[in-house]
């Protein structure tokens, strides 16, 4: 297919972007309200609860903390210390343990808080949002805890970053990503569940590797690469053992990351966005067959939508999404059809 052709199938923009997200997405709904800002959602094994990173309001924290909710009551319980920053939250497979990325350990996590609200106060005096920009904090590591944020245990210690983990449907693996072979290395590793026994997936020096998640068959695992072009990401499907690496796009005008396998273990969904346009670019949700290559868009919003998971029986998409492009970003939900190939 023509470049021109394929840009102008992602480009093309419907007049009713609801009806058009309607054929995949079926009673679509905020789920996180009580929060500043709310993001990157997983499911519980059972579906009935998910994690997430938020921040907590009047708290003097600005930075992301964990939260575990029961779907049915709402009930919302952070999970996490408090503490500094967190991120990159999951449940364990049989849904006795989480894990998820903390800085709690820097003894400086407090004295960075006052430079995160001057930032943000220069935004609302100039009215220029800063451009996305990931940290890549040193101090984050694993934790493991129960889902209650009791029994707290630290699962990695190497210097610098680790986080970005995701346990293996089986539950006696984690893979993750880590620059402990130098700064500028962001490379996949993957532990046995109780952080020992660390062996590297990928090796792709001097780039980012990152958001890795097994596939549910246990055999390959997909993840975002920005190898080809510096902060440009692209999607990536190598095997659990390492072989068979790939490259499942190569746009470098776009950026596509974020992506998460469907139940069958051959589609993922993922977030992509043209960076050649002019003005602010807009991410939607893109549906890809692993093997064939086939995309099908999913979402037409005018915000940003990102970070897509399913639910585990695959009924269910939620999101990350400013939806209206407006508001602060929240947690959105859909009943999922998926598309016929």
């Amino acid at each position: 297919m023509h470049v021109w052709l394929l840009l102008s199938l992602f480009s093309a923009e419907p007049e009713d972007w609801q009806k058009a997200e309607s054929v995949h997405l079926k009673n679509t709904r905020q789920i996180t309200r009580d929060f500043i800002r709310a993001g990157e959602g997983y499911f519980s094994p059972d579906g009935q609860s998910i994690i997430f990173q938020a921040e907590e309001k009047a708290t003097g924290n600005p930075f992301y903390q964990i939260f575990v909710m029961d779907l049915q009551n709402k009930h919302v319980r952070r999970v996490s210390p408090g503490i500094g920053k967190t991120t990159c939250s999951f449940f364990s497979p049989e849904g006795k343990k989480i894990i998820f990325a903390s800085s709690h350990l820097d003894p400086d996590a407090k004295k960075q808080y006052a430079e995160e609200y001057r930032q943000r106060e220069d935004e609302r005096k100039s009215g220029k949002r800063r451009r996305y920009k990931w940290d890549f904090d040193p101090y984050l590591d694993i934790f493991e805890s129960n889902p209650d944020g009791s029994e707290l245990r630290r699962l990695t210690d190497a210097p610098g970053y680790d986080a970005e983990g995701s346990y293996s449907p089986d539950g006696k693996f984690i893979v993750f990503c880590s620059n402990r072979s130098g700064p500028d290395n962001l490379e996949l590793y993957i532990m046995d569940r109780d952080g020992k026994n660390v062996r590297q997936l990928t090796h792709a020096s001097g780039c980012y590797n990152g958001g890795p998640f097994f596939s549910p068959d246990g055999k390959r695992v997909i993840f975002r690469s920005d190898r080809k072009k510096k902060d440009h990401l692209q999607l990536y499907v190598i095997n659990a053992d390492g072989t068979g690496e790939r490259a499942l796009t190569d746009d470098l005008n776009w950026v596509q990351w974020g992506p998460y396998w469907y139940k069958d273990s051959k589609h993922i969904v993922y977030a992509g966005a043209n960076h050649a346009v002019a003005g602010r670019p807009n991410y939607d949700l893109y549906w890809m067959n692993v093997d064939t290559g086939k995309k099908i868009r999913l979402t037409y919003a005018p915000g940003a939508d990102v970070l897509p998971v399913f639910s585990p029986d695959g009924k269910r998409l939620m999101w990350t999404s400013t939806r209206d492009g407006r508001q602060p970003s929240q947690l959105w939900m859909a009943d999922f059809v998926a598309p016929v190939e």
